[in-house]
């Protein structure tokens, strides 16, 4: 077959998509965009500037280190599939390389996603998938950050106090169940904790374990959002990362670091009352990731079905 009628059918492919997607008014997207910069802003710009200062935050820290998705691009916005922009001044446009221009509009084109991530995004949503549809689990209690410290000299963040002395949160530790369903979370346990897990995790049984009540798997949103980008619509993004934010905080103050210093009252899982206050956050967690993974998977969805045609 000549190598044009494979060009031509994906012109005519292109073409048809434009016409059947939504088209933005410029006055209206670029509302949008300011929008999406002020809200980032708003959350982001005293923590950056502690930041410039060498101040530590752990909460916050962990949300630009750990998961490596920069400030910067998480400031840009972009559109997602599926919807036109209509512009007059091509500088104006969001400075997303993956835009393609057709005229008098711009769109996030899915044909320069790479062949080699699509096997990534089926895995991605499958795992979110399965995740959605699990029964969820609240009885961990946020163990898992004890389990990060017990019985070692080295512990996470040495820069911030302990509530307890090593003995007694090692005889915390040993008192309870350890319930952990997320494997990223389970791989920083100690090497005396791991043993201690009920349940055997592995890289491969990823997407087999993970369940909607875990605070690390609804905090992982964010992550599963950030990486497909600029697909994936910014607002969405920023959507999962509040959820993240407020699920990370959640998970220091009930940590056995003594916060106070950073503005966060400890969850005293040690105690009855402290387990209780635990459960009711991770209930409201899960209650809030629900609607924000359904989007995520359906916009994957989207992604998938258009670099597949």
């Amino acid at each position: 077959m000549s190598p044009i009628f494979p060009y031509l059918w994906y012109m005519l492919t292109k073409i048809q998509d434009i016409e059947t997607q939504e088209t933005i008014p410029e006055a209206e997207w670029q509302s949008q965009k300011v929008a999406h910069e002020k809200r980032v802003d708003a959350l982001l710009n005293d923590y950056l500037e502690a930041r410039s200062r060498q101040e530590k935050n752990p909460a916050m820290d962990f949300l630009f280190e750990y998961y490596a998705f920069r400030p910067s691009n998480f400031r840009k916005w972009s559109p997602g599939i599926g919807v036109n922009l209509s512009f007059s001044d091509f500088d104006e446009l969001p400075e997303v390389s993956e835009l393609t221009v057709d005229g008098d509009v711009a769109f996030v084109d899915p044909m320069v996603f790479p062949d080699k991530r699509i096997s990534s995004l089926k895995w991605m949503l499958n795992m979110l998938e399965n995740t959605q549809q699990s029964k969820p689990s609240f009885g961990c209690f946020g163990m898992h950050e004890w389990a990060m410290v017990y019985k070692t000299d080295n512990p996470r963040h040495n820069q911030l106090p302990m509530r307890m002395n090593p003995d007694e949160l090692a005889a915390f530790v040993e008192s309870r169940p350890l319930l952990c369903t997320h494997f990223d979370a389970f791989r920083f346990f100690t090497k005396p904790a791991k043993p201690m897990n009920k349940f055997e995790l592995s890289r491969e049984k990823f997407h087999e374990t993970e369940q909607p009540g875990c605070i690390h798997s609804n905090m992982d949103l964010y992550k599963w959002a950030f990486k497909m980008y600029p697909w994936i619509p910014s607002f969405l993004i920023l959507e999962a990362f509040e959820l993240a934010m407020e699920a990370r905080y959640i998970d220091m103050q009930a940590s056995p670091y003594d916060m106070r210093e950073h503005g966060m009252e400890p969850i005293k899982i040690e105690t009855d009352s402290g387990r209780k206050e635990y459960k009711q956050k991770q209930e409201m967690i899960f209650e809030k990731g629900l609607p924000v993974r359904e989007k995520i998977i359906s916009h994957m969805q989207d992604l998938l079905n258009a670099v597949e045609k």
